[in-house]
């Protein structure tokens, strides 16, 4: 049996006292359960991830988030929150950030806008039918038990895999939605629905005016240390030097997040993938794209390119993942996803929108007031990314104040 944990407040538990269970929390047919750690939730969680049909999105892997928690700063907790019916039968696994906000105890969704989607994952559809408001009722007893004010679960598809997201229903829409394709069976097929004719003519000369420049060619996907340290030393210079003539900040610099990387994308079966257009004769990484992935699906998180005008006028960036694209089909995976956020080369790719929602659901009195001025940024974010007049004028700011 899990070990349930009331007191969310203090550091972490020792092992005698993971081995003493509290009273669970219960909301209607709902129990709520909390693990103290990843290492305690981890048999759960494993279970379910590998449960047939279970419904979750690659950042809701135990390698992705296990990776992620370990690179958290000092002061933030992860804990595990674990829906049962009254069969005791699982239905649902959140992970949870704990963090002190304004006075108050956040729980807010594992990975921040490091993952795109923060889908729970839940038993299937039948963890996905559960009503939204036993949900969150569940949800809400459990937090007052753990002295939680507040959760903010993050961008939360509205559906998956064409089930209903409980958590969605009634929520704000997130300032950006994401794009996506379904992938298979024939991978050149694929590449010519993503790609049209006009755009493959175009990307097949600048390949050949790279060669010229650089070398012949090589597409790869990182196998090993020396790889990996390679692909993401590349994307550290190529992304900052990016942001940097954008006039805004690095939200990839410091070492966490290249450690979170290299920790996710390492074994046999990576959490991340990481690859690569690469330049044999040199090594010159001349473009990087990694993407969570799971069984069926690749979703884009990063993706970097060289700055060189020799090399950008080639689009490195469009050729890898034009090759993306194939090679994920032929390795039989099902969808692939470019991340949320607007950007030309998605639009231009996929054909599907995943609209997304941005949940919150307070507790506290206290809780309610965070969330309010939340939902309020958040609505002004996405008037500003719906116009593209101010969306100029914030990119002519960010420019003179650089």
């Amino acid at each position: 049996m899990a070990v349930l944990v009331q007191d969310m407040k203090g550091p972490a538990l020792r092992e005698p006292e993971r081995a003493a269970a509290a009273a669970p929390v219960r909301a209607g047919a709902l129990t709520a359960e909390w693990f103290a750690d990843l290492a305690a939730a981890e048999p759960v969680w494993r279970a379910l991830e590998t449960q047939p049909g279970a419904l979750g999105t690659p950042y809701q892997r135990f390698d992705w988030v296990a990776a992620f928690a370990a690179t958290l700063a000092a002061g933030e907790s992860v804990r595990v929150l674990v829906l049962r019916d009254a069969a005791a039968r699982v239905r649902l696994l959140l992970p949870l950030c704990l963090r002190r906000r304004r006075g108050g105890t956040v729980a807010a969704v594992v990975g921040d806008a490091h993952a795109n989607y923060h889908l729970p994952l839940f038993a299937g559809c039948d963890g996905a039918a559960l009503p939204a408001e036993e949900l969150r009722l569940a949800l809400r007893r459990a937090a007052r038990s753990a002295g939680i004010d507040l959760y903010d679960l993050g961008a939360q598809p509205r559906t998956w895999d064409g089930v209903v997201n409980p958590f969605a229903l009634g929520a704000d829409p997130a300032p950006s939605d994401a794009y996506g394709m379904m992938l298979g069976p024939d991978p050149e097929a694929c590449v010519r629905r993503a790609f049209s004719g006009d755009a493959r003519k175009k990307l097949r000369s600048k390949e050949r005016r790279l060669v010229e420049t650089v070398g012949p060619l090589a597409y790869r996907r990182a196998e090993t240390l020396e790889e990996r340290t390679a692909y993401l030393a590349a994307f550290n210079t190529q992304k900052a030097a990016r942001f940097a003539a954008m006039g805004i900040g690095d939200p990839f610099a410091g070492p966490a997040f290249g450690e979170f990387l290299a920790r996710a994308g390492a074994g046999a079966d990576p959490a991340i993938e990481i690859h690569a257009l690469v330049a044999e004769r040199t090594g010159q990484v001349l473009a990087t794209f990694t993407g969570a992935v799971d069984r069926l699906r690749f979703s884009g998180m990063t993706t970097s390119f060289e700055a060189d005008p020799a090399v950008a006028r080639c689009s490195p960036g469009d050729l890898l993942l034009l090759h993306l694209v194939r090679d994920q089909t032929a390795r039989g995976r099902r969808s692939l996803d470019l991340g949320i956020g607007e950007a030309r080369y998605k639009a231009s790719v996929c054909d599907e929108t995943i609209e997304i929602a941005r949940v919150l659901v307070p507790v506290s009195l206290r809780g309610h007031a965070v969330a309010a001025a939340a939902r309020g940024l958040t609505r002004a974010k996405r008037r500003i990314k719906r116009d593209p007049r101010l969306v100029g004028l914030l990119a002519r700011l960010r420019r003179l104040r650089g």
